[in-house]
């Protein structure tokens, strides 16, 4: 269904009143359910602001600007006159969501008029549009902070002083968020039963899960307690964000999380293993394998909420960029010289996002007590026992050597193998070379990566190129998948205890056992210079942050966590690093170089609401430095 959303979007002919003609009958009822869903921003596929960060680095190349307006936003700032990706009023990018909330409004007061919608339809299809407006009232809150909560619509006879509605606090627009969610999880099916007509619509796990997100979002620093914005204040003398830390909201955050996991569990949702037995594959490459078709292997068991659209690159808004074969062309490296005429290679991980990974021992490169963390940048030649991941007898750095499997299933690096693209024997996969005149370097087409990484977990491995064209095996982009859960209920839990126990434990070992890799007390007390470290709430805190930013990299979950973790100044500010990819040499390729300089300040961190907003409306408050 939400692949064909643009279809429903003008549902009402010339001449026709809209109410009266869109609920007149159970067909054109269904149309404007489908209406109420078509404004769901384009996540993960088109100018979706969580996809930039500190991850993924970005290029102007040829008449290619950024395909994602929030790259703008990041290198260059936003402005309160013609907003970037302004949500709020549906300009530069994307989509009015205020507009979405109205439609559903619209929905909930006339789906009763419907003659002839059986009541079970009547009622699910009520409870969907309540997700979907609990979904935007979020979606805005996440980037704008306190907002205010439209509830119904106001009558064409309202009042100026009823139309000049405020902001609502903090812990009120959380409250209304939530009791939105429980209504519609009610009444919603705990499964999809038609997955060919249905799939993508909004089920009881979903629902909860979303809950479960909403609540940590609510329990988290920037929004808990934050005394960085103790001047908003309106002119009610209302104070929009709380001013103390309130340690119940993560108790509350860990229950919707558990409650959400039994509910996925119920509904049949796993971890997904990459078990392709026919390519005859060691555990090495299917571990590397598996990392990207976690996400690319279409509508997988891992997967609780997904969306795909089947709309190709358009003209500039919202519905541009919006495929995996557009996401493909934008991350896979230049692996053939034959393929450069339909690749950009525009997206590209930091340096920041190569040294996260942690090293084949399962802890932070920079404690792994036997990692040669402080000669990382140095030369090295690939050794033979290395030749899953790397090509033996290659000169790299040792900073590519001896890591875990998802940095090799996520990043595709010089001196590195890509699996895949037509290639399925693992001892002849594609060599990733990107030095100055290597086919993946830049010199030839001029259309490289920047930071010299390819994005390797964006891709389907069946995907392929027929002489100049990417034919891509289509996937949806996983909105939200159990991992991701499965690492909220870890964090909320650790925050209630005041030290980690083994139910903690319990969670963040799921997810690395799945990746290869031991369980955070074996790797920790036998690897880690700080053996302790996970024994204690802080250092255990840590710990799940940096697993959060590995398993879920690229997937636009780590713009939000640093956010709500209130950490995005002091990681989005600065300028990144990059291997000097005008060299040719490995001693001119592997030298450091400086990247654009990124200037991330508080004022950054909630978006501006546009002047225009102010002029019509003046009790609303401007968020701070805007």
């Amino acid at each position: 269904m939400l692949s064909s959303c643009s279809e429903y979007l003008d549902i009402v002919p010339d001449n026709v009143a809209t109410l009266e003609y869109a609920f007149r009958d159970r067909v054109r009822a269904e149309q404007y359910l489908h209406t109420c869903y078509s404004y769901l921003p384009r996540i993960g596929f088109g100018n979706d602001p969580a996809l930039v960060g500190d991850e993924i680095w970005s290029v102007t190349l040829n008449a290619w600007t950024y395909p994602n307006k929030g790259f703008d936003i990041m290198y260059g700032g936003n402005n309160v006159t013609n907003p970037i990706l302004n949500f709020w009023g549906g300009t530069n990018g994307a989509t009015n969501l205020w507009a979405g909330i109205h439609d559903c409004n619209v929905f909930l007061e006339n789906v009763s008029k419907v003659h002839d919608l059986r009541d079970y339809e009547r009622t699910r299809w009520t409870a969907e549009v309540k997700f979907l407006k609990a979904f935007y009232h979020f979606f805005l809150f996440q980037l704008y902070g306190p907002i205010p909560i439209v509830d119904e619509n106001l009558p064409v006879s309202a009042t100026p002083e009823q139309v000049a509605i405020y902001r609502q606090p903090v812990d009120e627009v959380i409250g209304y968020i939530v009791g939105l969610l429980d209504e519609a999880a009610a009444d919603l099916p705990l499964t999809i039963d038609n997955e060919i007509t249905e799939v993508g619509r909004i089920t009881k796990a979903i629902a909860m899960s979303v809950k479960a997100k909403v609540l940590i979002t609510a329990a988290s620093p920037l929004f808990n307690g934050n005394t960085d914005y103790a001047n908003m204040v309106d002119n009610r003398n209302v104070q929009l964000f709380p001013q103390t830390v309130d340690q119940s909201k993560w108790e509350r955050a860990r229950d919707a999380c558990k409650e959400a996991i039994d509910l996925c569990h119920q509904a049949g949702i796993g971890l997904y293993t990459f078990n392709n037995v026919s390519l005859g594959l060691s555990d090495s490459t299917k571990k590397v394998v598996q990392v990207s078709q976690i996400v690319a292997d279409k509508w997988n068991k891992e997967t609780i909420w997904g969306w795909e659209s089947n709309v190709r690159i358009g003209t500039d808004g919202p519905n541009s960029f919006l495929t995996s074969w557009s996401i493909e062309r934008f991350t896979i490296a230049y692996l053939d010289p034959s393929w450069r005429q339909e690749l950009i290679s525009s997206w590209t991980p930091t340096m920041k996002m190569v040294e996260l990974y942690y090293s084949r021992n399962g802890v932070p490169i920079e404690e792994d007590v036997s990692y040669d963390y402080n000669n990382r940048y140095t030369l090295t030649t690939v050794p033979a026992s290395e030749r899953y991941y790397m090509q033996p007898g290659y000169t790299t750095a040792k900073l590519h050597l001896f890591r875990e499997p998802r940095f090799y299933g996520g990043i595709g690096v010089d001196g590195g193998w890509w699996f895949g693209l037509g290639r399925f024997n693992e001892n002849a996969q594609w060599p990733v070379q990107s030095r100055f005149g290597q086919v993946a370097g830049m010199g030839l087409a001029g259309r490289y990566s920047e930071t010299s990484f390819y994005i390797k977990k964006l891709h389907n491995y069946e995907s392929v190129f027929s002489l100049t064209s990417l034919i891509e095996k289509r996937w949806n982009w996983p909105i939200f998948r159990l991992a991701d859960l499965y690492l909220l209920y870890a964090e909320a839990l650790n925050e209630t205890l005041d030290a980690p126990n083994a139910e903690v434990f319990e969670y963040v070992d799921k997810i690395r056992e799945r990746a290869g890799l031991k369980g955070v007390a074996e790797s920790w007390t036998n690897y880690s210079r700080f053996p302790q470290k996970y024994l204690n709430k802080t250092g255990m805190r840590d710990i799940i942050h940096r697993e959060r930013s590995i398993e879920l990299a690229f997937e636009r979950h780590r713009f939000y966590d640093i956010r709500r973790w209130k950490q995005s100044p002091a990681q989005f500010n600065g300028a990144g690093l990059a291997w000097n990819v005008r060299g040719a040499t490995p001693e001119e390729f592997y030298r450091l170089i400086p990247l654009r300089y990124i200037e991330y300040n508080l004022r950054d961190i909630f978006w501006p609401i546009p002047q225009q907003e102010l002029f019509i409306n003046p009790n609303l408050v401007q968020n701070p430095g805007w």
